[in-house]
């Protein structure tokens, strides 16, 4: 079969790779292979559970590959191009006092948004950077350069004989980089490292930026949730909500957002525009644990939170178990109050935690409205978006119309778009369908228990963190 194009995700947990048809999307192929979790890695985990899958059999026919990688992670590398120390990914939540310290240096979040459209925190590049200078001096003099996760593995698939390439969407996330004016800012790397860096040249949109040992022609990927953009072709006045293990929302627009509280991240998409974004920190693992503790399976948790009115008896769960990115409170504790006699029960328990974990997105969206304009519709996505309860549950939080994908790999699908869009070299993306296997209209009772769940856990936001 000839005609098809490959989209590759890597992710903080795994390496996926899908064949796609150019035409129309059809996944004919796809493969998966783990590698080393954490927060800190050696790069070459992510190109040996690469080779793992990417067979001659799995590639047969490709004519172009291109990779979305997990967004901010620091590759640091030294003048011979091998790394300095493992890859610090973006849940690495180690250099939190240092983005506080380059929010005052340049003066004050006014001063970031204005620049780069975003306002530093733990998770990205350009905190890494300092963290590195003031954790490890001698591996920071050492690093000549450094590269996002995306742009080291579109890097090893053209066996290094090029320079190394990124492209705006990923690049914008490292807070050193001008989306505006698509050009860096050497002043904010050598704010945060103290000198310069060789970064990667920023490739158009549609560019080629080599090929593999094989002749496969390399698109220029980008970041994660930029891909997924991509697989979901997200409209304007559409939002996306991911859960997995963290939980991200965003939108498209035309213009950058410049956030000065620092909610919304002001980052670029992968076509020329911009993909205002809220991430949170904690999702999927967050129901996890709830059913741990209740001693039943996610399936369980999912029928005993349905089983609960919503609001959950007034049960109010804060899920920043692991900190939180949004808002920015690196060092938040969760907390679970409004106990009763009553509503101390293990089914409002259930829904406290998946209306608390959905919460903290609808409260992204909520601020992300204020600089956008108006969320009209939703498309939940991620691993825990298959929950029923979660389906169920979304329309009475955010108060929109919902509509779910099936199980989807949608970054790696929206890798693929952008190399089928790359090898027709029409400037413009194919028409591929997304495969939705839920819509839903908010009711009146939702609207009414969104607005409820929003003012309740706003208070307790205010009370716990502010």
């Amino acid at each position: 079969m000839k005609n098809l194009v490959a989209g590759v995700d890597s992710s903080t947990q795994s390496v996926k790779i899908v064949v796609c048809r150019a035409s129309d999307g059809q996944v004919v192929r796809e493969a998966r292979a783990s590698h080393p979790d954490g927060t800190q890695v050696d790069p070459a985990a992510w190109w040996e559970a690469y080779r793992r899958i990417a067979t001659d059999e799995l590639l047969d026919g490709v004519e172009a590959i291109a990779v979305g990688g997990q967004q901010h992670g620091m590759v640091a590398l030294d003048e011979n191009g091998e790394s300095v120390r493992d890859a610090v990914l973006w849940n690495d939540n180690g250099a939190a006092p240092d983005a506080l310290d380059l929010i005052k240096e340049l003066g004050g979040p006014k001063a970031w948004a204005d620049a780069v459209g975003t306002v530093p925190v733990a998770s990205v590049t350009v905190s890494k950077l300092r963290w590195l200078q003031r954790v490890e001096p001698e591996n920071a003099a050492r690093t000549a350069s450094v590269l996002l996760p995306h742009d080291w593995l579109s890097w090893q698939l053209g066996g290094r004989t090029e320079a190394p390439a990124t492209d705006r969407g990923d690049a914008s996330g490292t807070l050193y980089f001008d989306a505006t004016t698509n050009t860096y800012r050497d002043d904010l790397v050598r704010l945060a490292l103290g000198h310069d860096l060789t970064l990667p040249r920023v490739a158009e949109p549609y560019e080629f930026i080599g090929e593999t040992a094989t002749g496969v022609k390399i698109a220029p990927g980008t970041g994660d949730n930029m891909a997924a953009a991509l697989g979901l072709n997200l409209q304007p006045g559409e939002a996306v909500v991911s859960l997995g293990t963290s939980g991200t929302a965003y939108t498209r627009t035309s213009e950058q957002t410049h956030d000065a509280v620092g909610t919304v991240c002001g980052f670029a998409d992968a076509t020329g525009g911009f993909l205002p974004l809220v991430c949170t920190l904690n999702g999927a693992r967050n129901l996890v644990r709830t059913a741990e503790l209740l001693g039943v399976s996610l399936e369980a948790v999912s029928d005993l939170a349905l089983s609960a009115d919503p609001g959950a008896g007034g049960l109010t769960f804060l899920p920043y178990l692991a900190g939180e990115r949004t808002p920015p409170l690196p060092e938040a504790t969760g907390s679970l109050s409004g106990l009763t006699l009553d509503n101390m029960t293990p089914a409002n328990l259930a829904r406290a935690s998946v209306e608390g974990v959905l919460w903290s997105l609808a409260y992204g969206v909520q601020v992300m409205q204020e600089l956008t304009g108006p969320i009209k519709r939703l498309t939940l996505t991620g691993g825990a978006a298959q929950s029923p309860a979660v389906q169920r549950i979304a329309a009475s939080v955010f108060g929109l119309p919902i509509a779910v994908t099936h199980a989807y790999e949608s970054v790696a699908v929206g890798a693929a778009r952008q190399a089928a869009a790359t090898l027709a070299q029409d400037q413009q993306l194919p028409d591929w369908p997304v495969p939705y296997s839920v819509e839903t209209e908010p009711t009146e009772a939702d609207r009414t228990a969104a607005a409820e769940i929003s003012e309740r856990y706003l208070a307790a936001l205010n009370r716990e963190h502010r």
